[in-house]
């Protein structure tokens, strides 16, 4: 069947998104857009993973819990988990990793924690729009022992890609698909990139606004709509 996803949505956890990118909200435009799979994918944490694939079940909408981890060559890594405790581990992983910087919400934006109501629970003071230490292997090792998924983000963009920052892209057989930007002209891309044709592309919206995530414009393919399937077909 075909399902409609959008695989790359920041929460208000990420200092760059607006504040109105809470989870009910968030849930709430994916359903009114007719989205059947979404991911929440903050700035190095999962902090609000769980509020938001609580609102997901609620409105019949699945939420992958996820995230966007920056390595130390500057890569930015959509990474997809089977499920919150896997994310998390994969959060204390990545803040062990992250620079002790507090963040400067005067200068990068607040960093909001919610809980399934929509309620301020907290502000994470470490500063997430940042690299970690990790490397874009150890981060593709440490996600797959966790049954997760690694789509390198954005791969079009002339900063914080994988082509941008490296030149190639690897070759890997943890790696099936790249994201493009929602802007991305695939056919004139890959015709000017012929080796990326060995890849399968989606399109992802990067949403830090309400407005940004999707329609029903990018879609997969998968035996049934269930979490599980959609990671073992990017798989």
């Amino acid at each position: 069947m075909k399902a409609y996803v959008d695989l790359h949505i920041h929460s208000a956890l990420s200092p760059c998104s607006d504040n109105d990118m809470t989870p009910n909200n968030i849930v709430n435009m994916a359903y009114l857009k007719g989205l059947d799979i979404i991911a929440v994918t903050d700035h190095n944490s999962t902090e609000n993973c769980n509020a938001v694939v609580d609102c997901g079940k609620k409105k019949g909408v699945i939420v992958v819990p996820g995230m966007e981890i920056e390595t130390r060559e500057e890569v930015h890594l959509v990474c997809l988990f089977p499920g919150v405790t896997e994310a998390y581990k994969m959060q204390n992983i990545v803040y062990d990793a992250l620079p002790n910087i507090e963040n400067r919400e005067d200068i990068f934006g607040q960093q909001i924690v919610m809980d399934e109501k929509d309620n301020i629970t907290g502000y994470l003071k470490r500063l997430l729009l940042t690299a970690s230490s990790l490397s874009i292997d150890e981060a593709f090792m440490h996600v797959s022992s966790l049954g997760g998924v690694i789509i390198p983000a954005h791969v079009d963009r002339d900063s914080y890609s994988m082509i941008s920052n490296l030149g190639i892209i690897p070759k890997t057989p943890q790696m099936k698909y790249l994201e493009v930007s929602k802007a991305c002209d695939v056919e004139m891309f890959t015709k000017n990139n012929p080796y990326l044709k060995e890849f399968n592309i989606i399109k992802s919206s990067d949403a830090h606004t309400l407005g940004d995530i999707f329609e029903r414009e990018s879609s997969i393919e998968l035996d049934e709509l269930s979490i599980e399937c959609l990671l073992n077909t990017l798989q």
